[in-house]
């Protein structure tokens, strides 16, 4: 999902880790901030940069268990600068750290959108040799993988959604997730029947709106227009193309929570958790929210219907949050320790559960959550697509057309527009 909110967040300095050599196997890395001449009785500042900061207690006691391992068989003390902005100016205090020569040691990216670009550009370390590499599912290297094989980042996410539903109020009124925009109307007037709201709306961060576009593209652009976005990074398609994209957002804005732009992300889940609303357009990514405010809802994931073919309601699969190593790191042999820390054959079950985050690894040993069985009747049926790949400002672009839309100040057209010129600019820069 996500994959990805106002000003930059927590600070946090916690300790933490320490060498397991360079990139290439050198050992060269030296850390400007350590004290003493060799590998023992060092002290370690390692930034980074991660835009979860509702996933901060779990953040904090993993890096609290690192610090442990490191002192006790390195003997190295390591403070932990952790940033941990919300997730819609993340993308760019980032993209002006790395432009300006002040990258984090450690940063997180979103692997479909931003990986290709920041190889590109020379901002990512080469990790194929790593020992984490050797422990993931050959299902999800690909995602972390450059076109010219090079694994540059350690996946956190894996994900597969379209939206949530309250499989209680489902079954209460004799629902099925629908199968086409003519279903989903009848769901939606059904429920407005029995004065449940249908959708819980919350869109005052902008990439929660965002996420009709990776959903609308995906399933249209996956069998109506597949050509679209390989028309659209040629600068010979306009997603004038992709207007029936709103009659599902039309549907869900006019069936939903009133004054959408007041509510921010951690309200909608527990307005999502607490029966406020009986369909949220969100990702699995939002589970530990919303388990912490109902840890017995019972909630399941459904493709969205976008049009009435439905060949076309599927399934999104992508890998979202991804660990990267700067390039440039003074303190790479430290980056590198926390990167393969991340998969570590005793600790790193514990820590991906506690997240909700999918088991992607040989090392993990949990059973999948109930959302991803759901998901998976999708995947097993042939209905699934893989994240599309919409360059990150157009993604960023279309959550604040989209909030501009919903309130009423913008035109659908003023959208399609907004979306064209965005990706234009990126084929500019990116040719």
């Amino acid at each position: 999902m996500k994959i990805w909110k106002g000003i930059v967040g927590v600070t946090l300095i916690a300790s933490l880790l320490a060498g397991c050599g360079s990139g290439d196997g050198s050992g060269e890395a030296k850390n400007e901030a350590s004290t003493g001449g060799n590998a023992s009785g060092k002290s370690v500042n390692l930034k980074m940069f991660i835009a979860q900061p509702r996933l901060k207690e779990h953040y904090d006691k993993y890096i609290e268990s690192f610090k442990a391992k490191e002192k006790a068989e390195k003997n190295i003390d390591v403070t932990v600068q952790l940033e941990m902005p919300p997730a819609d100016t993340a993308p760019q205090i980032l993209k002006t750290r790395l432009a300006s020569n002040d990258a984090p040691d450690v940063f997180a990216i979103h692997a479909v959108n931003e990986i290709p670009p920041f190889y590109k550009a020379g901002y990512l370390e080469d990790l194929s040799n790593q020992p984490f590499v050797g422990k993931l599912l050959e299902s999800v290297k690909p995602s972390v993988t450059t076109e010219d094989g090079k694994v540059v980042a350690v996946p956190l996410e894996t994900l597969s959604w379209g939206y949530l539903y309250n499989k209680t109020i489902f079954k209460e009124q004799g629902l099925t997730p629908p199968t086409t925009l003519t279903e989903m109307k009848a769901v939606v007037e059904k429920l407005k029947q029995k004065n449940i709201t249908p959708f819980v709306l919350s869109d005052k961060e902008s990439w929660i709106p965002q996420l009709f576009l990776p959903l609308t593209v995906g399933q249209i652009g996956n069998t109506e227009k597949k050509d679209f976005i390989d028309r659209m990074n040629k600068d010979e398609a306009s997603f004038s193309e992709m207007k029936d994209m709103f009659n599902i957002i039309d549907l869900v804005y006019a069936n939903g929570t009133k004054n959408s732009l007041e509510v921010g992300g951690d309200d909608g889940a527990a307005m999502f958790a607490t029966g406020k609303g009986a369909m949220w357009i969100q990702g699995p990514w939002y589970a530990e929210t919303i388990l912490k405010s109902n840890p017995n809802l019972d909630f399941g994931v459904a493709a969205l219907p976008v049009n009435d073919n439905p060949d076309a309601t599927m399934i999104n699969l992508s890998t979202s949050t991804s660990l990267a190593v700067s390039k440039t790191s003074k303190n790479k042999e430290v980056a590198l320790d926390f990167i393969n820390y991340v998969l570590d054959d005793k600790d790193s079950s514990a820590f991906f559960q506690a997240l909700k985050f999918n088991p992607l690894a040989t090392v993990h040993t949990y059973k999948s959550y109930p959302w991803v069985d759901d998901a998976m009747v999708y995947v097993k049926a042939g209905k699934s697509y893989q994240d599309p790949r919409i360059p990150q400002a157009v993604k960023d672009e279309s959550g604040k057309a989209l909030q501009s839309y919903i309130a009423g100040q913008i035109s659908k057209e003023d959208v399609f527009s907004a979306l064209d010129k965005a990706w234009k600019s990126y084929n500019k820069v990116n040719k």
